[in-house]
């Protein structure tokens, strides 16, 4: 017995110790000291581009400055400034803490010994509102060989905003994408650096959810970005965006200012003195834009002219995506929205009541029919996979019915999160974790989801078939066709197409 106990603490003390270990790497910034657990070398808050303040405020990214010593990449840096809840519980892009400017950091999950390995570079949602990288553990993906790469990025109106003054003072230079152009700039960090950790910088899958899918479709259709990656992973990030331009953002931001008590004369520079307090609480539609010079179309353009990045995709979609409506009932207003023309083709959610038919035409507009017709769009080349979600986590049964927007992410990552506690996690939670978890490595390693019982089919429009995550997960063919047929013929009209 007391031999046992001996063995027992003795080996509980070796777990600490692995999990406390010091690891090593050199980037071009310096040498990071990380930590060696169990699953990966882990190196936190390493700066991929200088501090954005004062003048490089609404400015692109700089490179960052080298350090002297040895940087301690134990601790995770600061989130960029967003709205935080007020009591430091997670919000809705599941930050807390400290909030700062200089928050242009990302984080390393590598595998021990890792040589040439895979590597993915993880774009948070949010909004483009809120959100930072280092919510995310990556120890999985390492665990099963993939370096995992989690990025921040500007946020709000410090990433996403335009102003007249701004692009006088801009000159030459892009503005208004800086959360976009900061994406960017950790892509070519990484291709310079990921090698330090056992990385082939020549085998990069870039993926994202909502925001960050969103993020991932704009840089598959900029060319700053080409050669940055060589596949992509969208989750929930739509496909169909009307183009906007400089000039209506610019409008757009002077108005936000002027309610926020900035004056319409303001210059650059006084623009740029403006505290974070007034810049934070400004509500508008934040994410990628035509610029003119970084984005010259939207991804929705680009994939129909054929400019779009022409490497392997997977797209997909969540069964509930109408969360984002927020929770309760839908107010009357959301549900007059819904035409009635549509009630033959969704004759059979129109016959549980209002609120069920205007939540599926939603999910259907503005993520189910967008990814399906990305993934035709993009399919003409380099293959497309689609997907559709519905799996519903045991410790939601039976309150949900659906899978909401971004349930997907613990199972992609094979992590539950911080606010998850494993007690909660059943087998068939499990599994379904290490079924998607699978399928994005194999993607990685190969370039093609190679993954459960049932093989996973490229799309093709004739064929019309996906995979689905679900209680039953498997391939099914012409999926909501007719629903998702009519959103289309709604949809693509407003996108700006010439073709």
């Amino acid at each position: 017995m007391r031999l046992a106990l001996i063995v027992a603490t003795a080996w509980l003390a070796a777990g600490l110790a692995q999990a406390q270990t010091p690891v090593k790497a050199k980037v071009e910034g310096g040498v990071l000291v990380g930590e060696a657990t169990d699953k990966a070398n882990i190196f936190r808050d390493i700066p991929f581009a200088a501090a954005p303040v004062g003048k490089l405020r609404w400015a692109p990214p700089q490179p960052a400055a080298k350090w002297t010593g040895a940087r301690d990449a134990t601790k995770n840096g600061p989130s960029c400034p967003q709205p935080m809840n007020a009591n430091d519980t997670p919000n809705s892009g599941g930050a807390n803490g400290p909030i700062s400017e200089d928050c242009l950091q990302l984080n390393v999950f590598a595998p021990k010994g890792a040589k040439a390995a895979p590597v993915m570079v993880w774009i948070h949602g949010g909004s483009h509102r809120t959100g930072a990288g280092w919510v995310y553990d990556g120890s999985n993906f390492a665990r099963d060989g993939v370096v995992l790469v989690s990025i921040n990025y500007r946020l709000g109106a410090l990433g996403y905003f335009a102003h007249p003054a701004l692009t006088k003072d801009a000159g030459a230079n892009p503005t208004g994408n800086f959360g976009l152009m900061d994406q960017i700039a950790a892509l070519e960090w990484v291709k310079r650096n990921v090698a330090a950790f056992g990385g082939d910088p020549k085998n990069v899958t870039v993926f994202g959810e909502s925001a960050g899918g969103m993020s991932t479709l704009a840089l598959l259709a900029t060319p700053k970005a080409e050669g940055l990656y060589q596949k992509a992973a969208v989750q929930s990030g739509g496909g169909w965006f009307p183009p906007v331009t400089l000039a209506a953002k610019e409008q757009e931001g002077a108005a936000a200012l002027a309610k926020a008590g900035v004056a319409a004369t303001a210059t650059a520079d006084e623009l740029r003195a403006l505290p974070v307090a007034t810049l934070v609480p400004i509500a508008a539609n934040y994410g990628p834009f035509i610029d003119g010079k970084l984005m010259t179309q939207t991804a929705s353009q680009a994939l129909a002219h054929g400019t779009f990045a022409d490497v392997p995709l997977i797209v997909g979609s969540n069964s509930g995506e109408d969360s984002l409506m927020a929770p309760g009932p839908l107010t009357p207003a959301q549900i007059a929205m819904v035409p009635a023309i549509i009630r033959p083709i969704y004759k059979d959610e129109a016959a549980q009541g209002d609120e069920v038919l205007a939540r599926a035409v939603f999910t259907d507009r503005i993520m189910g029919g967008a990814a399906r017709w990305v993934a035709d769009e993009a399919s003409g080349g380099q293959p497309a996979w689609l997907y559709h979600f519905s799996y519903v986590g045991s410790r939601f049964r039976p309150a949900l019915k659906t899978a909401a927007h971004a349930a997907e992410i613990q199972y992609v990552f094979d992590y539950w999160g911080r606010r998850t506690p494993m007690s909660m996690v059943a087998e068939d939670d499990k599994a379904m974790a290490a079924l998607m978890h699978a399928c994005w490595v194999s993607f990685a390693k190969t370039g093609a989801p190679k993954c459960g019982a049932e093989a996973w089919p490229a799309y093709d429009a004739k064929s019309d078939k996906l995979m689905e995550f679900g209680t039953i997960s498997g391939v099914r063919t012409n999926f909501r066709k007719p629903q998702l047929d009519l959103q289309q013929s709604v949809a693509v009209p407003t996108l700006g197409l010439t073709k």
